[in-house]
């Protein structure tokens, strides 16, 4: 494994590349790929099983429009759950300034509520916080989700054990929510070995342009010992990825 100072490099160039490539991808093509990703999704199992997902909200640009997901699931009786994002309560060196929770969306009129923030992203209320249920919550207990559908910059193929590299925008919002909901699932949790380790379902959810064939020198999207592997990607030619481990 690349030593950090290596591997923060490898990813800051990375994703100064992958901000070019998505930069010049136009409307129509991430409606299409997009499209064409909600048609993939709603036909597999695990997704149409699963009663509590995690998915984020989408940027209008740049990744993978996630709205009529979101809709999909709200009007056949899913539970929806969101990021949300505040300061940490427990500030120390190891802990993000901000931290990432997820929480419920209520009802197809309480996701149209939502307004937009400077990034074009709807967003939750903090007046409204309390009043919805919180994967990580302020408990010892970690409430669980069956699916979680994840953003990201750049993907890749695992070599050798086939699950998902996934490399985000860097804040590291995801990776410390993983992390903190093992810790809270507690027995729950699988072996690593076993792949990601979490008892949700994690699928990345990728453009086209953001599904990276590895060559002969490895993986192109560079991993830490704090990055978590996914269990599958759903991609905007339609083409659905997995790790060993088969879902579908």
């Amino acid at each position: 494994m690349a030593s950090s100072t290596a591997l923060k490099a490898a990813k800051k160039e990375l994703r100064s590349i992958m901000k070019k490539k998505l930069a010049g991808i136009n409307h129509e093509s991430i409606n299409c790929q997009s499209t064409a990703i909600f048609k993939t999704l709603t036909t597999l199992k695990p997704y149409l099983s699963a009663q509590r997902i995690g998915v984020y909200l989408s940027m209008p640009t740049g990744e993978v429009q996630t709205d009529a997901i979101v809709r999909h699931a709200l009007e056949n009786g899913k539970q929806v759950f969101v990021p949300y994002l505040h300061k940490s309560r427990t500030p120390s060196p190891d802990t993000p300034k901000s931290v990432m929770d997820m929480v419920d969306i209520r009802s197809l009129s309480d996701y149209d509520s939502l307004k937009r923030d400077s990034w074009g992203i709807p967003t939750i209320d903090a007046a409204t916080v309390h009043d919805r249920e919180h994967i990580l919550g302020d408990s010892n207990k970690t409430v669980s989700l069956d699916m979680i559908l994840m953003p990201g910059v750049a993907f890749a193929k695992d070599s050798p054990d086939g699950f998902v590299r996934r490399m985000g925008h860097g804040k590291g919002f995801y990776d410390y929510f993983l992390h903190r909901y093992m810790q809270g699932r507690g027995s729950h949790v699988k072996d690593l070995s076993l792949g990601p380790g979490t008892d949700a379902l994690l699928y990345g959810l990728a453009l086209e342009e953001q599904f990276l064939q590895a060559d002969d020198s490895g993986s192109p999207v560079p991993v830490g010992e704090h990055d978590h592997l996914l269990h599958g990607l759903l991609v905007g030619d339609g083409k659905l990825l997995e790790g060993p481990i088969k879902t579908t």
